[in-house]
């Protein structure tokens, strides 16, 4: 009788053990690395004409976590300007933690260093609202993250799926000026949604605002956006961003400063370049 005691608290020890140690871990932004679950971009509430590629390189750094890594994407307009799919990666990342950073996040192994690599992100864009004189443009997103992300035991990527869905709503007020000929403000609302534990999900409402000054040369973003979830585990990410875009003729260079002001300890220096190529646009011919 005392050896099957003995065999049942084993079976319970290996079960529970399990359990309990997954529910130290928070799957949340303020405890993993800067590409984990990022406050998600907004565009300016427009689908491109044409076929756009951009290769970016990130540098995050202060509060203890110092992550650099290359990012890709491109959208291919399916209907141009009105339909358009785009994916995204971040890959080569690079990352040394204090220890400090180390211990809060009850990393694994015993480096404080090291590289991974990312999610991959597939959204579908869709316009529901052309623009005019006293409307604003609608754009809907549909946007369906993978748990590829790796290094896990070492908080960079979560081990788990998600997705979110925001609308974009964008609109261009035109100035008889030289410096600044456009200004556009451009609202995003969302729903963005994450497996955590245990078939535990952590639901949260997204938000964010922009304005956007241009010229023929320039535009400038000045964005402030986040989202807010139910665990309060450090998932409640508000970001601000300031983002300068110079528009040569068939391609952009872009810089781009962030601060995290809510559950993002990090700070963020981004540049970029993105080209929009014709021949890899589709072509459709009715009648």
């Amino acid at each position: 009788m005392a050896a099957n005691k003995n065999i049942y608290a084993i079976y319970l020890l290996i079960f529970f053990v399990p359990v309990s140690y997954s529910q130290t871990v928070s799957y949340s932004p303020a405890y993993f690395g800067p590409n984990a679950n990022p406050v998600p971009e907004f565009s300016n509430a427009t689908i491109p004409a044409l076929t756009t590629i951009q290769l970016s390189e990130s540098y995050f750094f202060g509060f203890g976590d110092n992550t650099s890594n290359i990012t890709f994407s491109a959208e291919v307009p399916l209907l141009p300007e009105r339909v358009s799919l785009k994916a995204w990666f971040a890959t080569f990342e690079n990352y040394r933690v204090t220890q400090a950073v180390y211990d809060e996040r009850s990393m694994e192994g015993n480096e404080l260093s090291g590289a991974a690599s990312g999610d991959f992100y597939v959204q579908a864009r869709t316009l529901v609202l052309l623009e005019k004189k006293f409307a604003p443009s609608i754009i809907l997103n549909s946007t369906l993250k993978t748990a590829s992300g790796t290094n896990f035991g070492q908080r960079r990527y979560f081990d788990t799926p998600g997705y979110y869905f925001d609308m974009e709503i964008g609109k261009s007020f035109l100035l008889k000026s030289k410096l600044i000929s456009e200004v556009r403000m451009v609202a995003n609302f969302g729903f963005l949604c994450w497996e955590t534990t245990n078939s535990t999900q952590n639901d949260a409402p997204m938000y964010g605002g922009k304005i956007i000054l241009s010229n023929r040369f320039f535009d400038f973003e000045s964005t402030l956006s986040g989202y807010y979830g139910w665990i309060t585990n450090g998932d409640a990410p508000l970001v601000y961003s300031a983002k300068l875009n110079f528009k040569p003729t068939k391609f952009n260079l872009f810089v781009q400063y962030q601060y995290g002001l809510c559950d993002f300890p990090y700070r963020h220096i981004l540049a970029g370049i993105a080209f929009r190529i014709s021949k890899l646009t589709p072509q459709y011919k009715f009648g």
